[in-house]
C-alpha cells in the first residue's frame, strides 16, 4: 500500500489511524483463531503457538495504542467483534496442520503492516500540517509499531527456517 501523499488534516490522519486499528484487528482475530483451532490438537509446534500468542497480544497492544491517537482526534474505530466476525467467516477453514499455510499468513500480515506503517511514518513526515494532537507523539508511537512488525517479519521468517 502507498499513501502517495502527504497527510494534510486530522480527518486524514485519522482515516488513516483507523485503517492500522482495523488491519492489526484483523491480525490479532486471524492469530486467536488459529490459537483456538490447536486447542484439541497434540503434537502442534510450540514456535507455532508462541508466534501466534506474540502476534495476537502485539496487535492488540498496537490496536490500543492507536485507537488512543483516534480517541484524541475525536473519532472512533470499529469495533473489534465486528471485524473478528468477519475474519471468522473469512477464515474459519484453515486447519492446524496446514502450518507452512498458516506461516506464510502470519509473514503477510507482519510485512503488510510494517509496509503500511512506514508509508504512514513517510506520509507524515512529508506533510508540514499541523495536527490537533501532537505530531512527534504521532510519529514516535507509528514509528515504534512499524519497529515492532519488523521484528515480526523476523521472528516468523526464523520459525520458518527452523521448520525448513
Amino acid at each position: 500500500m502507498s499513501l502517495g501523499q502527504r497527510v494534510a488534516t486530522d480527518h486524514q490522519l485519522a482515516r488513516l489511524l483507523q485503517i492500522g486499528a482495523v488491519l492489526e484487528e484483523v491480525v490479532e482475530s486471524r492469530a486467536y483463531h488459529h490459537l483456538d483451532s490447536f486447542e484439541d490438537e497434540e503434537g502442534v509446534d510450540e514456535d507455532v503457538r508462541d508466534l501466534l500468542e506474540h502476534a495476537a497480544e502485539e496487535s492488540a497492544e498496537h490496536r490500543s495504542r492507536l485507537e488512543a491517537l483516534i480517541e484524541d482526534l475525536d473519532a472512533e474505530t470499529v469495533p473489534y467483534e465486528e471485524i473478528n466476525k468477519l475474519v471468522e467467516a473469512q477464515y474459519a477453514q484453515t486447519k492446524p496442520e496446514d502450518f507452512d499455510g498458516l506461516l506464510y499468513d502470519q509473514l503477510c500480515n507482519e510485512e503488510t503492516a510494517y509496509k503500511f506503517y512506514d508509508d504512514l511514518v513517510e506520509a507524515i513526515e512529508a506533510s508540514e500540517s499541523e495536527f490537533s494532537i501532537d505530531r512527534e507523539l504521532v510519529l514516535d508511537t507509528l514509528r515504534q509499531i512499524r519497529e515492532e512488525e519488523a521484528e515480526g517479519v523476523e521472528e516468523v521468517t526464523e520459525v520458518m527456517e527452523r521448520r525448513a
